[in-house]
C-alpha cells in the first residue's frame, strides 16, 4: 500500500503533471504528498568556476552568492505552486528545499516514501532549466522507492504493459508493482515477454516465464491479467508497438544499469523506451 509520495520539483511542465499524479495516488490510498525542491550549490560552483586572483575570486563569488539566492526564489516558487495544486483537492502534503547535489538529496529521501514521482525530461539545475544533467537516471539507479517517469501530459490509467524478460530488475519491479498496485488491483495488465530467438524452445521457456509472472500477480489480486509472448530482435520496439495496440496507458519495466562507460545510464532497452514512448514509466532498479 502507498502511504508517503514523493515528487522532485523541476521548473519543467512535467512537474505539475508529477504532482497530478501523486496527488491521485495519494487520494486513492489516503496518503501523504512530499514535494522536494533541490539548490544545485556543487553546480553552481562548478558553473561558475573558482576565480583566479583575487579580484576574480571576489566576483565569482558574488556571482554564485547571486545564482544561488535565484535558486532559492525559484525552488520556493516550485514549493508554492505544488502546494496550491495539492491544497485544491484537500490532499495532505509537505515541503522542503534542500541544498546539494539533486541526485544524492532525492535519494536520501527516498528512503522514506513509497513511490518517487519525477517528470520524464528534469534537470534539476534551477538557474539553466534546459542544462543537460544525469540527475533522473542516477536517481532510478540508485534510489531506495520505485519511481514512476512521467510525460508532460495526464492520462488515466487503466491499462499497464509489464515488460518481463526474467531478469532480477524486471522481476523486482514485478514484485514491487504486484505489493504498491499504484492504479489499483481492477488495472488491466498485459504482460509481455520479448524473446530474440525463435522455435519451440524459445516459445516454451517464454511461455514458462509468463506463466509464473500472470500467476504472481494474479496471487496478488489483480483482477485482470493477460500475457504475450513476442519474437523480436528489437525489444524496445516490440514493447512499445505492443502497448500501442493495446491502448495501454503505462508501461511497468525494469531499469538496467550499463558499462563503465555509462554506469548511470539505463539500459538500452529501458532508454529506447524512454525515448520513443509518451506513456508514463514504473521503473525499479
Amino acid at each position: 500500500m502507498i502511504k508517503r509520495i514523493l515528487v522532485a520539483l523541476d521548473p519543467v511542465k512535467d512537474t505539475r503533471i508529477a504532482t497530478r499524479y501523486a496527488k491521485e495516488l495519494a487520494q486513492r490510498y489516503d496518503g501523504e504528498v512530499s514535494g522536494l525542491a533541490v539548490v544545485d550549490t556543487r553546480g553552481i560552483s562548478k558553473e561558475v568556476g573558482p576565480g583566479g586572483a583575487v579580484g576574480a575570486m571576489y566576483y565569482a563569488e558574488k556571482l554564485r552568492e547571486q545564482i544561488t539566492t535565484e535558486s532559492r526564489e525559484a525552488a520556493l516558487k516550485l514549493l508554492e505552486t505544488f502546494q496550491s495544486d495539492l491544497d485544491a483537492d484537500g490532499v495532505s502534503h509537505a515541503e522542503q528545499v534542500r541544498e546539494g547535489v539533486p541526485a544524492r538529496r532525492i535519494v536520501e529521501d527516498t528512503k522514506y516514501h513509497d513511490v518517487l514521482v519525477v517528470g520524464r525530461d528534469p534537470h534539476f539545475y534551477y538557474p539553466n532549466p534546459d542544462k543537460k544533467t544525469h540527475t533522473l537516471a542516477q536517481i532510478v539507479k540508485d534510489g531506495i522507492a520505485p519511481t514512476l517517469i512521467v510525460p508532460d501530459t495526464y492520462r488515466q490509467v487503466a491499462k499497464a504493459v509489464v515488460a518481463y524478460d526474467g531478469s532480477a530488475a524486471s522481476a523486482r519491479t514485478l514484485q514491487r508493482y504486484a505489493q504498491l498496485k499504484p492504479f489499483g488491483r481492477e488495472t488491466d495488465l498485459e504482460v509481455v515477454h520479448v524473446r530474440g530467438r525463435s522455435g519451440e524452445d524459445a516459445q516454451r521457456e517464454s511461455d514458462l516465464l509468463l506463466m509464473l509472472a500472470t500467476s504472481y500477480l494474479k496471487a496478488h489480486e489483480f483482477e485482470r491479467v493477460h500475457a504475450s509472448s513476442l519474437q523480436s530482435d528489437a525489444p524496445g520496439d516490440g514493447i512499445l508497438s505492443h502497448a500501442q495496440s493495446v491502448g495501454a496507458d503505462l508501461i511497468v519495466a525494469g531499469a538496467h544499469s550499463v558499462s563503465a562507460i555509462k554506469r548511470i545510464a539505463f539500459g538500452s532497452t529501458t532508454r529506447h523506451l524512454l525515448d520513443q514512448c509518451e506513456l508514463p514509466f514504473f521503473i525499479y532498479h
